[in-house]
């Protein structure tokens, strides 16, 4: 790619009077050596696999091979039909199909990790929720894939993307950041607003620490999804708003790579703290182990 940062990616697109989406097609292309049709292609199937995994996880039995997970996006979606929710009908749909798609793949489901398993609900959920309501075509949501793996592509080179190396920041937080940015353009942001959406997310998830209960990718999880969501809409609202991220986003990106390697390993997907570590989440990991769900 001919771009390290944010803020050249921003330039590169304004010289070009591009969008994000658009001009990460192109440089996919030339990468790639492949055809436009091939890359778009691909991107579009992989939509298709979010918007399959958005429907069955939230009308499905989504039990996950541990038991200790599953249902919770019907649930969400039961107490949406009731009205009168907190968040609203649109928010809490970007809720309840993150949980899904989470629910999905801790039940062994196909999913797109994006960037990673453990927080691949939140980019369908902002997605197709989003595209429910404004009534986008697929082809505008494929273009806006793209603008979230350009971000992405940033952050995985700057920073971290896995829990394992940055904490629950990194895969989280990577997520709700290439989600504001996409949607920020997807709502007709220009690349400097959704590069500043990018920013105002991730500082919102800054020290989020990798504590999975039982080593497995579940609780808390699958929860985070459906919060790192509905943060996603608030970041690309105020970033459209003219709210700007007085850090400069690539300088965040830059703080999320020293927190996370400052970060002690217990809080790095070990299970040797946070949540993996009350009680309950020792209970929880010996009832595991006697039932052979963990070696």
């Amino acid at each position: 790619m001919r771009f390290a940062t944010l803020a050249e990616l921003s330039a590169q697109c304004r010289a070009a009077d591009m969008t994000i989406g658009r001009y990460m097609i192109g440089e996919q292309v030339r990468e790639s050596d492949q055809t436009e049709e091939t890359v778009v292609s691909q991107m579009a199937s992989y939509y298709q696999i979010m918007k399959e995994a958005v429907r069955k996880g939230t009308t499905e039995e989504t039990k996950s091979r541990s038991g200790l997970t599953g249902g919770d996006a019907k649930r969400v979606m039961e107490y949406r039909a009731l009205g009168g929710t907190a968040l609203g009908g649109e928010a809490s749909a970007a809720l309840a199909y993150a949980l899904g798609v989470s629910e999905v793949n801790a039940s062994m489901g196909r999913i797109i990790a994006t960037p990673t398993a453990g927080s691949c609900g939140i980019i369908p959920g902002v997605f197709v929720s989003t595209q429910e309501r404004f009534g986008w075509t697929d082809d505008k949501m494929v273009e806006a894939l793209f603008a979230a793996g350009a971000i992405g592509y940033v952050i995985a080179n700057q920073s971290f993307i896995s829990g394992a190396e940055g904490g629950c920041q990194a895969e989280v937080g990577s997520a709700v950041g290439m989600a504001a940015g996409a949607l920020t353009e997807l709502r007709g942001g220009t690349p400097e607003q959704a590069v500043h959406a990018v920013g105002l997310a991730l500082k919102n998830s800054l020290g989020l620490i990798c504590d999975p209960v039982g080593g497995l990718v579940e609780i808390p999880c699958i929860v985070r999804n459906g919060f790192g969501a509905v943060t996603a809409l608030a970041a690309a609202d105020m970033a459209l708003a003219g709210v700007r991220s007085v850090i400069p986003s690539d300088e965040v990106i830059g703080v999320m790579k020293d927190i996370g390697a400052a970060m002690p390993e217990a809080h790095r997907e070990t299970a040797k703290g946070g949540l993996a570590q009350t009680p309950t989440g020792k209970a929880i990991l010996s009832d595991l182990r006697k039932k052979g769900g963990r070696s």
